[in-house]
């Protein structure tokens, strides 16, 4: 199985997980939702890695409020569905509801689509949409190494908020039964927010998943 360095950095201001990911071995890396930039442009520089990608599970201002920094300092595309196209455009509005400020992130190069095979870093990504938390919300799974970056899909015995725009609790259990749980249950995921956790942990310990609560599949 593939090995993968994963580094993980967590914003001081909304507690967001941005990802410097590679494979072992590789001389590039990606970066997934940075919601900090600084931290990651330092660890590039102490490794001598390249970035090659920003990739975006989705566009709420917490996952994206680096972007615009790392996009200027290595000129890398930036990677969004086009459904979050929207959120993303309104990142200023969307900093102001929290009372930050945010530089406005540039464009994205790239549309990410439902089954979707992206080679970086070497790693081999499969996008997987999985709407309900926000619109155009994806799933990265690296399934040769045994881990998936899920944004604000799943936490650690949680589930992503639907009370915001484009919230949809019906579709973000659907999105969990088909597009997470139908990984092997010791995949790895790595959430927007909080520790790591795995697809078989989720299964039968996170009461929302649970057969005695709402989402009553796992």
């Amino acid at each position: 199985m593939m090995s993968l360095d994963v580094r993980a950095f967590t914003s001081p201001e909304m507690g967001e997980n941005a990802y410097l990911v590679r494979a072992e071995g590789s001389e590039t890396a990606v970066v997934i939702d940075p919601g900090v930039a600084d931290p990651v442009i330092a660890t590039l520089r102490a490794g001598g890695l390249e970035l090659e990608a920003v990739l975006l599970t989705h566009a709420h201002v917490d996952h994206i409020m680096g972007v615009a920094a790392l996009v200027r300092e290595t000129g890398v595309p930036v990677y969004l569905h086009p459904e979050g196209r929207a959120l993303y455009d309104r990142a200023i509005d969307q900093a102001a509801m929290f009372g930050l400020g945010i530089e406005p992130p540039p464009s994205p190069d790239r549309a990410l689509a439902h089954g979707e095979a992206l080679r970086l870093a070497g790693c081999d990504f499969e996008v997987r949409h999985a709407p309900g938390h926000a619109p155009g919300h994806v799933v990265l799974a690296v399934r040769g190494a045994g881990v998936a970056f899920v944004g604000d899909v799943i936490f650690q015995g949680s589930i992503g908020r639907t009370d915001l725009p484009g919230g949809d609790f019906r579709r973000l259990m659907r999105s969990i039964r088909e597009q997470v749980l139908t990984l092997p249950d010791e995949t790895i995921l790595y959430p927007g927010h909080g520790p790591s956790t795995t697809v078989g942990h989720e299964r039968v310990s996170n009461p929302f998943l649970v057969p005695d609560y709402p989402g009553g599949f796992a």
